[in-house]
C-alpha cells in the first residue's frame, strides 16, 4: 500500500511530464482516497473502464487518455458528469499521461508497439521526438507493403488500412501511435520506407503514392494498448501494489 502522492511521484519520475508540451494535464486528474493498494490501467478513462475499476475495488486508475483536454467544453454534464460521479462516489484516483506515455523509450506506447510488432528503434523523429524509426529486430525485411500489412494484421489481430507507396522490399519503418498521421511528412523526411500509426486523413493517401512511402493506419486504440499496462505494472512492482489491465474494446 502507498499514498496517492507517492504513486504520483513515481509516475512523474518515470515519465517526466514537465518535458512535454501537451494537450491536457498530465498526472493526477481526479483525487481519490489517500491509500492506494490496487491499480487498474486502461487506454481511456471511459465509463466502462471506471465501472471495471469499481468492480475490482481499485484505488486508482492509470490511463493514456484522461478526462480533460485543452479547449474542451468545461461544463460537467452528460458523459463527463457520469464519469466523474463514479470516480468521486467510489473515491478512486485518476492518473493520466498523454504524450509522456507515448514517448518513454522502453515502456511507452511507441516502444511497446514496436516490441509487439518485432521492430527495433534506431532513431527518433518528429515534433518532441515522439516518432520512432527503425527496422525488424531480427534484421530481416518485408518483401513488400502487403507483407508488412499482413504482419501487422496478425500481430494486432485486426484489419489495417494500407496505402502502398513504396515499391519493393521494406526495411526502414517509422511508427507513432494513435492519431499521429500528421507525423507522416516527418517520417518521409527521416528516410522511412513505411509509416505506421493509428489513423489516416485524406492527405496521407496522396503523400504515400506521390512520395513512394507506404502508409498503414492500424487503429488508434489498437496501437495504444501497450504503454499504459507496461508503465502501471512497472510502477506497481516498484511500490508493491496490485495491478490489472482492463482492455475496453474500441474499433477506432
Amino acid at each position: 500500500m502507498t499514498h496517492r502522492q507517492d504513486l504520483l511521484q513515481a509516475f512523474d519520475a518515470l515519465l517526466e511530464p514537465e518535458r512535454f508540451k501537451d494537450y491536457g494535464p498530465n498526472g493526477l486528474q481526479v483525487e481519490g482516497r489517500d491509500a492506494v493498494k490496487r491499480v487498474v490501467s486502461g487506454v481511456t478513462a471511459s465509463r466502462a473502464l471506471i465501472e471495471a475499476a469499481v468492480a475490482r475495488r481499485a484505488d486508482a486508475v492509470f490511463v493514456h487518455h484522461g478526462l480533460f483536454w485543452r479547449g474542451q467544453d468545461g461544463r460537467v454534464t452528460g458523459w463527463m458528469k457520469q464519469r466523474l460521479a463514479l470516480l468521486l462516489a467510489h473515491d478512486i484516483n485518476l492518473y493520466a499521461y498523454h504524450l509522456p506515455l507515448d514517448a518513454h523509450p522502453e515502456l511507452g506506447n511507441n516502444a511497446q508497439l514496436g516490441r509487439h510488432l518485432g521492430l527495433r528503434a534506431t532513431a527518433r523523429f518528429g515534433e518532441q521526438d515522439l516518432g520512432f524509426l527503425g527496422e525488424r529486430a531480427d534484421g530481416a525485411g518485408f518483401a513488400d507493403s502487403e507483407a508488412l500489412a499482413a504482419h501487422v494484421r496478425g500481430a494486432l489481430g485486426r484489419e489495417v488500412t494500407c496505402v502502398p507507396g513504396h515499391a519493393g522490399p521494406i526495411r526502414r519503418i517509422a511508427w507513432c501511435t494513435g492519431g499521429a498521421q500528421s507525423y507522416f511528412e516527418s517520417a518521409i523526411a527521416a528516410g522511412a520506407q513505411a509509416f505506421l500509426t493509428g489513423e489516416i486523413s485524406e492527405p496521407q493517401a496522396h503523400y504515400a503514392r506521390e512520395c513512394g512511402v507506404t502508409f498503414l493506419a492500424c487503429g488508434h486504440h489498437a496501437t495504444e494498448r501497450y504503454g499504459a499496462p507496461a508503465v502501471a505494472a512497472h510502477v506497481a512492482r516498484e511500490l508493491g501494489l496490485e495491478h490489472e489491465f482492463v482492455d475496453v474494446d474500441n474499433p477506432a
